[in-house]
C-alpha cells in the first residue's frame, strides 16, 4: 500500500469515475456541515450498490461513510459478494473504518487521498493531529488490497479539507 504524502499512482479510468463521485460526495458532506469524506460500494459487475457521505456534524463522530458501507454490506450482501466488492473513498479509511471493512470481509479499497496526506495538510495549517492516529489501512487490515492515493485528486481534496477547517486558502 502507498500512503506517503506525495502520491505517484495514476488512477484507472474506472477508478477516476468512482473517485470523482467520492469527491462530489465529500463536497456534499462539507456543504451539509460535515467533514468532507465520501464513499461508494461497487459490486463485481461495476454497479454502485451504495453511496454514502460523512455525517459527523450531528455530534456522532462514528458516522463515517466507510463504516456505514461496512454495516450495509454485512446486512445486505453475502460473504462472497462482499469479497468481490470495491470500496472507493475520498480519504483513506481511519482505523475504525479499516477494522469494520476487514471484519465484514469487503474487497479492495481505492482511496483518493491518504491519511498521511491529510495529517500533512493539518500540520501545514497549524492544526494538531486528529483524535485518532492516522494509521494506514495496511496497519489495521493487512490482508485488504488497496490502491491509492492518486495525485489527480490532491488539489480538490486539499481545498475541501482547508475549507472544513475554516481556511480560505489551501
Amino acid at each position: 500500500m502507498m500512503t506517503e504524502a506525495n502520491p505517484t499512482t495514476t488512477a484507472t479510468p474506472v477508478d477516476q469515475v468512482h473517485l470523482r463521485r467520492c469527491v462530489e460526495l465529500a463536497q456534499e458532506a462539507l456543504d451539509a456541515g460535515d467533514e468532507p469524506f465520501g464513499s461508494l460500494l461497487v459490486d463485481a459487475a461495476g454497479v454502485v450498490r451504495l453511496e454514502e457521505r460523512n455525517r459527523v456534524g450531528g455530534g456522532d463522530e462514528t458516522q463515517h461513510p466507510e463504516f456505514e458501507i461496512a454495516r450495509w454490506a454485512a446486512a445486505n450482501l453475502t460473504p462472497d459478494e462482499r469479497r468481490s466488492c470495491v470500496v472507493y473513498t475520498s480519504g483513506e479509511h481511519c482505523p475504525m473504518c479499516s477494522a469494520a471493512h476487514a471484519w465484514v470481509g469487503l474487497g479492495t479499497i481505492v482511496f483518493a487521498a491518504s491519511g498521511a496526506q491529510l495529517d500533512g495538510w493539518r500540520s501545514e495549517w497549524g492544526q494538531g493531529p486528529g483524535a485518532v492516529a492516522a494509521l494506514g489501512i495496511d496497519r489495521i487490515a493487512p490482508a485488504t488490497p488497496t490502491r491509492g492515493p492518486f495525485a489527480e485528486f490532491t488539489a480538490a481534496l486539499r481545498e475541501l479539507h482547508a475549507l472544513s477547517l475554516g481556511r480560505t486558502q489551501a
